[in-house]
């Protein structure tokens, strides 16, 4: 069907309600879904220094995670729910509350965070396949390696580095352009293939010295002292940084609950999200303490304890091993990157100019972009740090949500007008004011603003990882005061 191109509406085939046939998901694909959500290098990563940087009994971590998750659920299920009922996605059920044009606009926030993240996503990706390069050139010939073509930096980038990076960015654009249908087949295939992957990564630790490995584990699950006055500040410290990491996800979640059959299939998909963090927080942590246990018998070959996934399977001697993680580590970067990053970016792009912009070219533009952003801009974040990162993209999309869901729920008792949400004509129920709506603007702006605040106001930093909450809060009060008349 040939999208409609009509200066006088909004609509795109890609971005109108999804046919009640097309409504397939059920809660398998939900789990599949959260899976792919925390398989990643920065998942990872994130996960395992959560538990390492506090140094504290790692059950109080595991139980912060639980409670972060909890969080998770709750907040999916209410943004979920309206996308699930109209089948439509985030940007145009955003129509309601900031206006068709207003929608427009701040959507691209949704944009640029998506862009942005999904060129420094991609980077990581790219160096597992610097890996799995320089393995395949070092089994053919390792002197090849030596060759000054293989050490010539060019903005801080060898030739494989810059093979790697482009092949991810072309290889990514290319699958998740096809649409949702082959993007849900995307998601099961990887959730499943890369906990096979993450199992045989567990199986190579564990297997190399099962003694020293499985033992340190044991000792670092100390039960003494859990509910210590003490250790409730760290706790909700954790709960509240899992909470900031799915916000990005959390936000965008109406783009995937759309296609689920009915609420609760989404209830029910939600909560695998614990069982999805319970598993891979677990595996993951294990990996960790094990490698740095086996690696530090040789002082030379470790200087740190390592959470990147990727480093730490180079430093084990089994080319197969080494070689099948890597894949895997690709696969579920990627499809990360898809769900977190890609998808949301292409829908927002297309309401920006829906009579002009089709998935395709949304799907190229955010590939050039991320290309460059992953070249250029990595440097500069390593220095500001994952955490700071998570937290300060939080306070952007927390008022986002909270102007919705105070919009959906209590100003509109769950109504929409399902024509109108594609109108651009001035007696429709969502141009208000020349396509703005204020109420909601301003919202929106007073939220930012305490959101901002926890990361900025030193005063205020021990609220950081609350403010993705705080900016929601703030700005659905705000809304419902002014536009419950």
């Amino acid at each position: 069907m040939s999208q409609q191109k009509s200066n006088k509406t909004l609509i795109n085939w890609d971005l109108v309600s999804v046919n009640p046939n097309d409504k397939n998901w059920d809660w398998k694909d939900l789990f599949c879904f959260w899976g792919v959500s925390i398989q990643s290098i920065i998942g990872f990563s994130l996960i395992t220094s959560l538990y390492l940087v506090y140094e504290l009994n790692v059950l109080v971590v595991f139980f912060g995670t639980i409670i972060g998750s909890l969080f998770v659920y709750f907040f999916s299920n209410w943004i979920g729910e309206p996308s699930q009922k109209f089948g439509l996605p985030f940007v145009v059920l955003l129509r309601s509350s900031l206006g068709v044009k207003g929608a427009k606009y701040f959507g691209l926030l949704r944009t640029l965070v998506g862009i942005f993240m999904f060129g420094i996503q991609t980077y990581f990706l790219s160096k597992a396949f610097v890996y799995l390069i320089r393995i395949a050139i070092f089994s053919l010939d390792s002197s090849i390696l030596d060759n000054d073509i293989f050490l010539t930096f060019f903005l801080g980038l060898n030739i494989i580095d810059w093979i790697s990076i482009t092949l991810s960015i072309v290889v990514q654009v290319f699958l998740f352009s096809v649409g949702m249908i082959f993007n849900k087949r995307l998601i099961k295939f990887s959730a499943i293939l890369v906990y096979l992957g993450i199992f045989i990564f567990f199986l190579a630790v564990l297997l190399n010295d099962v003694k020293i490995s499985s033992t340190a584990f044991i000792n670092s699950l100390n039960y003494e002292n859990i509910f210590d006055q003490k250790n409730l500040l760290p706790l909700l410290t954790v709960a509240g940084t899992i909470f900031a990491y799915f916000s990005i996800i959390i936000l965008s979640f109406g783009d995937f609950s759309r296609y689920v059959k009915n609420n609760n299939e989404l209830k029910k998909g939600n909560l695998s999200l614990l069982l999805n963090l319970i598993i891979f927080s677990l595996l993951s942590l294990f990996i960790v303490i094990g490698a740095d246990t086996v690696l530090k018998q040789d002082p030379e070959n470790l200087s740190r304890i390592l959470t990147n996934p990727t480093d730490i399977i180079g430093k084990f001697d089994n080319l197969l091993i080494t070689s099948l993680v890597l894949i895997f580590i690709i696969i579920a970067s990627a499809s990360t990157n898809l769900i977190a990053n890609f998808i949301p970016s292409q829908y927002t792009l297309i309401n920006f100019i829906p009579s002009s912009i089709s998935l395709k070219g949304a799907s190229f533009t955010i590939g050039f972009f991320g290309f460059f952003i992953g070249i250029f801009w990595l440097t500069f974040l390593s220095q500001i740090g994952i955490l700071s990162i998570i937290d300060t993209l939080g306070a952007f999309f927390g008022p986002l949500f909270g102007l919705m869901i105070s919009d959906f729920y209590f100003i509109k008792k769950s109504k929409l007008n399902n024509k109108d949400i594609y109108s651009l004509d001035k007696e429709g129920a969502y141009f208000y004011s020349a396509g703005w709506h204020l109420k909601g603007v301003y919202s929106l702006i007073l939220g930012f603003i305490f959101a901002a605040s926890t990361i900025w106001n030193s005063s205020l930093m021990f609220l950081q990882s609350y403010s993705w909450i705080i900016g929601a809060l703030v700005a659905a009060i705000v809304y419902y005061l002014l536009a419950k008349d």
